[in-house]
C-alpha cells in the first residue's frame, strides 16, 4: 500500500453511498462469494456472508485446519505524517508513538466519560504511517471522532474502506497456506505483527491477526485486485481443508476465544473495564480522550464467563439471577461447537462473582443453573 495519503477526511465528510444505489454496501467480492453458495445477511450496513453451507462444519474447519473470510465491511484508515503517532496517541487507548515498526495492537476509541466508542486495531507500518482497521458498523462516527482529535496533529487521515478489501485466513494450517501462494514474509512474522509485501503481483498489507482464537493471517488489499487473491488462496488451500466460512461461524469462533463483539459486550455505556479489557488500559495515564471520565468511573458492572450443561444456550439479553434477584444480562451465549456445551458472557451488575459460582440464566421461563468460569473458553493448542 502506498504511503502517500488520498484526501484528508474533515469531521463533515458524508458516508459512502452503496454501490448501484443499493440499499446495503457490498464487497468487492460479493460476486465471488455468491458463487460459492454464501447465504447473505446484513452486518453493519453491509451485504456479507452468513454462512456457506453449515455453520456448524465451517466453525469445525477454522478449528481443525482453515478458514477463508471475507472481511472487507471491516473499516480501513490511514494516517500519513510526522503527528500520527503522538496523535493516536491522544484520540486513542494506548502508546501508539512507540510502538516498534512492524507491530499491531489492539486499542479503543472512548468518549469523554471513558465509555467505548469502538474497539480497533492498530498497525504502525512506517516511522510515519499507521494503519486502522475499526468495526464497519462504527465506521462514520470513528472517522468523524478521529478526525476531530488529530485536527491539531501534522497528519493525514484517509478512508480507504472503498479502496480496499480484506481477507483472512484463520486456522492451524493458516501457516502452510500462505507459503503455497507465495506469501514468504508470512514465516518470519509473529502475532500482532503487520508488513508490507506483494500477492498477486499487487502490494498489500499482511498481518498476523486475527478474531477466532486460532493462527491466522489478515490481507489488505487494493478492491480490484480481491478476486484474484480469493482464487490464489481459495485454490492453494484446498489440500490443506481450506473452505469459505461466513459470519456465523466468525460469531461461535470468537466467542469460544472470548473475544468481545462490539454492541454486545462493549458499548457507549460501558468503559474498557466493564467489558472485560481493563489489562488494555494498563499503565495508561490521563492524558487521551476518556482518560479523566475512566479515572474518575469506577466499574459498576463486570464481564463473566458462563458455561452450562445440556442443549440449551443462553441467548444475549437473557436475564441473569442470583437468589431471584436478576443481576446482569447475557452478551453473547451459544452451544460452543468445540466444546460441546453452552457457553456465555454475561454482564453482571457489583463485584465480579469467583469462578466456580452458580448463578441461574432465565431461558425462556426456565430457570437453569449457569457456572462461573476462566476465560477463554477456548484455547489454542501450543505447538
Amino acid at each position: 500500500m502506498s504511503s502517500e495519503p488520498d484526501v484528508p477526511i474533515t469531521p463533515s465528510s458524508p458516508p459512502s453511498a452503496p454501490p448501484d444505489g443499493a440499499r446495503l454496501r457490498r464487497s468487492p467480492l460479493f460476486e465471488v462469494t455468491q458463487a460459492r453458495g454464501a447465504k447473505f445477511t446484513e452486518f453493519g450496513g453491509w451485504e456479507m456472508p452468513l454462512r456457506f453451507g453449515s455453520e456448524l462444519a465451517e466453525h469445525r474447519a477454522v478449528r481443525e485446519a482453515a478458514g477463508l473470510f471475507d472481511l472487507s465491511h471491516m473499516a480501513q484508515l490511514d494516517l500519513v505524517g510526522p503527528g500520527s503517532g503522538p496523535g493516536l496517541d491522544y484520540a486513542l487507548l494506548g502508546r501508539h508513538s512507540s510502538m516498534p515498526l512492524g507491530r499491531a495492537s489492539y486499542s479503543m476509541i472512548l468518549a469523554e466519560d471513558g465509555g467505548v466508542i469502538d474497539d480497533l486495531i492498530v498497525y504502525r507500518l512506517g516511522e510515519e504511517h499507521y494503519f486502522v482497521i475499526s468495526n464497519a458498523s462504527n465506521r462514520e462516527v470513528v472517522v468523524d471522532a478521529l478526525a476531530l482529535r488529530l485536527e491539531k496533529f501534522e497528519t493525514h487521515l484517509s478512508d480507504v474502506t472503498a479502496k480496499r478489501a480484506l481477507i483472512a485466513v484463520q486456522g492451524p494450517r493458516a501457516g502452510q497456506i500462505m507459503r503455497a501462494v507465495g506469501a514468504t514474509a508470512a514465516d518470519d512474522l509473529g502475532y500482532y505483527r503487520a508488513t508490507e509485501t506483494t500477492l498477486v503481483e499487487r502490494p498489500v498489507i499482511l498481518a498476523r491477526t486475527g478474531y477466532t482464537g486460532e493462527d491466522g493471517f489478515e490481507v489488505s488489499i487494493d478492491r480490484d485486485a480481491a478476486p484474484a487473491l480469493w482464487a490464489l488462496l481459495e485454490g492453494a488451500g484446498q489440500p490443506f481443508g481450506l473452505v469459505p466460512v461466513g459470519l456465523a461461524a466468525r460469531d461461535t469462533l470468537r466467542l469460544e476465544a472470548a473475544m468481545p463483539l462490539y454492541g454486545h459486550e462493549l458499548d457507549l455505556s460501558t468503559t474498557p473495564y466493564e467489558g472485560g479489557q481493563g489489562a488494555f488500559v494498563r499503565d495508561k495515564t490521563v492524558d487521551f480522550v476518556g482518560g479523566a471520565g475512566l479515572a474518575g468511573r469506577p466499574p459498576r458492572k463486570h464481564l463473566v464467563g458462563l458455561v452450562g450443561e445440556g442443549r440449551r444456550a443462553a441467548r444475549e439479553g437473557y436475564p441473569v439471577m442470583v437468589d431471584g434477584q436478576v443481576v446482569g444480562r447475557i452478551t453473547s451465549g451459544a452451544l460452543s461447537p468445540t466444546l460441546g456445551y453452552p457457553i456465555a458472557l454475561a454482564s453482571l451488575s457489583g463485584a465480579a462473582p469467583p469462578p466456580g459460582s452458580v448463578v441461574e440464566v432465565d431461558i425462556r421461563g426456565k430457570l437453569t443453573p449457569f457456572r462461573v468460569t476462566q476465560l477463554p473458553f477456548y484455547t489454542k493448542e501450543k505447538k
